[in-house]
């Protein structure tokens, strides 16, 4: 690793777009690049500098990225070293420990949440005694033994399994296997405690790092509207949202929708370990199919959720997701009873707040229903987000009522 006093290669930026790097925001695509010193090497350190050479931060260089340098230090005198990333660990692991207290052995949470914790590139996830861990950056992955080492020594788990994101290793130019990095395989299923409901989880294949951690509160918070009532739970993959309204509803009935026979079997696995699936229907189709045919038989609902998988991955899907978005919530309009509650989410980052409340005005105007806006939620405090990088800020959950 460099030392603070060697000297760095740099990387200078067009004269109108120093602002938000001076302003902290992490990414450097490559069209804001002026100049850089030449062969600059995968991975390595960089000083980002004004194009008259006025020090703004440290960062990686990725030359197969489109964003060509991710910043992590704005002090000309710190170098990336080893101390600097355990620092960052240690940070990032104190805010979860304030969070959640002591770590049991069923305790699943987001431990580091890339540039919200200043770790662009990376993604670390608890359960229980193994961690997950995610790389978004080849810069940063190339520390990978080093930072593996620095978790092992901070939390002792019992294995580390390396998770990548679909479409990531070619954006990044990553090479890198999935797979057990260190310790022992994890049971499969290895059983979590949220919101003191038992799932099973698969940490090797399944989404995202084994379960989605950031609608915790939303479940939970949703199961206090559901005492007796009629839940739809669309895309429930392994029914997070359903078994909140089953257990602590409780609900009359839960109908558990989704287009993985996978994702119906743990979610009834899930539903039969907390002693509910008698509670619960499941069903397999694709979710937009699966609307319009509840909507045409007429069946109706006191309460909808609706958590779709991500419908923009980039800045030119947004027009086709807020299309996609608003076929879904007029649907599920259709399918409530007057006074019934609609729980809407998009884990789209490029999909606006305003965009998004934009979409269900629209739904509220050409469905002729009344849609308020009961609470503005979004994911739970282990998934905080950067005030410098509003890219952490993605994930939208309204909890509405439709009259």
């Amino acid at each position: 690793m460099p030392s603070a006093t060697l000297v760095l290669p740099e990387v200078r930026i067009h004269a109108r777009k120093a602002l938000p790097f001076y302003s902290k925001h992490p990414w450097v695509y490559h069209s804001a690049i002026v100049s850089m010193t030449d062969d600059i090497a995968p991975g390595s350190e960089v000083v980002l500098r004004t194009h008259d050479g006025k020090f703004i931060a440290r960062g990686l260089y990725n030359p197969n990225s489109n964003i060509r340098v991710r910043l992590y230090c704005w002090d000309e005198n710190q170098a990336l070293d080893d101390l600097f990333w355990s620092r960052r660990l240690d940070d990032a692991i104190s805010l979860r420990r304030r969070l959640f207290g002591h770590f049991t052995p069923e305790l699943a949470c987001r431990l580091v949440y890339s540039e919200a914790d200043q770790f662009s590139g990376l993604i670390i996830d608890r359960f229980g005694d193994w961690l997950t861990v995610q790389f978004t950056s080849r810069a940063l992955a190339d520390r990978k033994e080093r930072l593996l080492d620095l978790l092992e020594q901070k939390l002792a788990p019992k294995g580390i399994v390396l998770r990548s994101e679909k479409g990531i290793r070619a954006a990044e130019g990553l090479e890198m296997t999935d797979g057990l990095a260190r310790g022992i395989e994890p049971p499969n299923p290895l059983l979590i405690r949220e919101n003191d409901i038992i799932y099973a989880v698969d940490l090797t294949a399944g989404q995202k790092t084994g379960f989605f951690l950031d609608q915790r509160e939303n479940r939970r918070r949703i199961a206090s509207f559901s005492a007796n009532s009629r839940v739809l739970d669309m895309f429930c993959y392994s029914g997070g949202f359903g078994l909140n309204c089953l257990v602590h509803g409780p609900a009359a009935e839960v109908i558990a929708v989704d287009s993985s026979a996978a994702a119906l079997e743990l979610t009834y696995a899930n539903a039969e370990g907390n002693g509910v699936a008698g509670r619960l229907q499941v069903m397999q189709e694709d979710g937009f199919k699966a609307l319009e045919q509840i909507v045409a038989a007429g069946d109706k609902f006191s309460t909808v959720i609706l958590d779709p998988p991500k419908l923009a991955k980039h800045r030119d899907g947004i027009e086709a997701a807020l299309r996609g978005y608003y076929s879904l919530n007029r649907l599920a309009v259709d399918a409530l009873v007057p006074g019934g509650l609609l729980m809407t989410c998009s884990c789209s980052g490029h999909v606006t707040h305003e965009m998004f409340t934009e979409m269900l005005s629209r739904v509220s105007l050409q469905s002729g229903r009344h849609v308020q806006i009961l609470e503005a939620r979004g994911p739970g405090p282990d998934h905080p987000a950067s005030v410098h990088c509003l890219e952490t800020d993605y994930l939208k959950c309204y909890l509405c009522r439709v009259v």
